[in-house]
């Protein structure tokens, strides 16, 4: 990449999509970058920046992070962090950074789960890694067995107040938990955004806990990660596990392990080829789209490893909706194993 400033297109918003998060104000585009793998300290700096760039120039406003995120923990927001100063400062308005903590961050009593101490001593250091002064969403990352959650949810308000973030969420939470959180929020006088629960084809758990109930009665918006089942929706697993893929090589610091990939999976994704086929369409796309059916969805969490990749997500917004005919035929294929 050349030294040349970023100047971003200005048709970017022309072809995007967005949807409103939940009863909020805020807009999120159907599809947002995450940068859980790929902007690691083990990874190509420059290649994570025309990731960032591509996706900017195509509409993709929200970039979701976590304070461990890497490898090592800290690296992605540390490299986000200088592609935002090279490339995206002046855009800083049109952007929504998000980032968490919860999960374990360094060693010791107070790097993980969620006390107040490392909620707060979390978010400095975020912010420090980043060069912000606010993100826009701040999420607890798992919910704490042992932690009241009235502390936790007290040291979200209290960054909202601060004007640490701008917005609060949560992520990993049943419903029957996040309703509890939702309360302790509303306590303090203030409204939880998002909810941020994995979901795919392959893992509906949020269907059957009754979460997407939970969140629709409550106002609250939902970003769900892993849609593409960590690339095992995808054409690459047809033919068996490709020996350059993360599930061969069991996962960088334990993200996705060989056993991932069950033959029940591999099944699936083969009843779900002749549909994807009969669409036109990637299975990638098939399973995008079919995250994205339910308006209580408002963004799908993609990652990527080059380019090529962000814009072959963002295509799958291109072309009809499912129908309810190509939907039923999705849910028996779903079900038939």
């Amino acid at each position: 990449m050349t030294d040349e400033p970023y100047l971003a297109r200005s048709d970017r918003y022309d072809r995007a999509s967005y949807r409103r998060c939940g009863k909020s104000g805020l807009l999120l585009p159907a599809i947002s970058l995450g940068l859980w793998q790929n902007f690691g300290g083990l990874d190509s700096f420059e290649t994570g920046r025309a990731i960032l760039r591509r996706a900017f120039d195509r509409g993709v406003t929200h970039f979701d992070l976590a304070n461990n995120y890497g490898p090592p923990p800290g690296a992605a927001e540390e490299a986000f962090g200088r592609m935002l100063a090279a490339d995206f400062k002046p855009y800083r308005d049109e952007i929504v950074v998000s980032t968490k903590a919860g999960y374990r961050m360094q060693p010791g009593p107070y790097g993980e789960w969620g006390s107040r101490k490392n909620l707060i001593a979390s978010l400095d250091a975020s912010l420090k890694r980043l060069g912000l002064d606010y993100v826009d969403i701040f999420y607890h990352h798992r919910p704490d067995p042992q932690t009241p959650v009235e502390e936790t949810m007290s040291a979200l308000a209290d960054a909202v107040s601060q004007g640490k973030a701008l917005y609060v969420g949560v992520s990993n939470y049943r419903s029957a938990q996040a309703r509890e959180a939702f309360a302790a929020l509303a306590a303090r006088g203030v409204r939880c955004l998002i909810h941020q629960p994995r979901y795919s084809m392959l893992d509906r758990w949020i269907e059957r806990d009754g979460l997407l109930d939970a969140l629709a009665e409550t106002g609250v918006g939902c970003i769900v990660f892993s849609p593409l089942a960590q690339g095992i929706l995808t054409n690459k697993y047809l033919d068996g596990i490709p020996e350059d893929s993360r599930a061969h090589r069991g996962g960088r610091g334990g993200s996705m392990g060989r056993e991932g990939v069950s033959e029940a999976a591999v099944a699936t994704v083969g009843r779900l080829a002749p549909i994807a086929e009969r669409l036109g369409i990637p299975i990638a796309h098939l399973a995008l789209k079919w995250v994205l059916r339910d308006e209580r969805v408002t963004s799908a969490l993609v990652g990527a490893h080059s380019v090529a990749q962000i814009d072959d997500c963002l295509d799958a917004l291109s072309g009809p909706s499912l129908s309810s005919a190509d939907l039923d035929d999705v849910e028996k294929a779903l079900n038939a194993g």
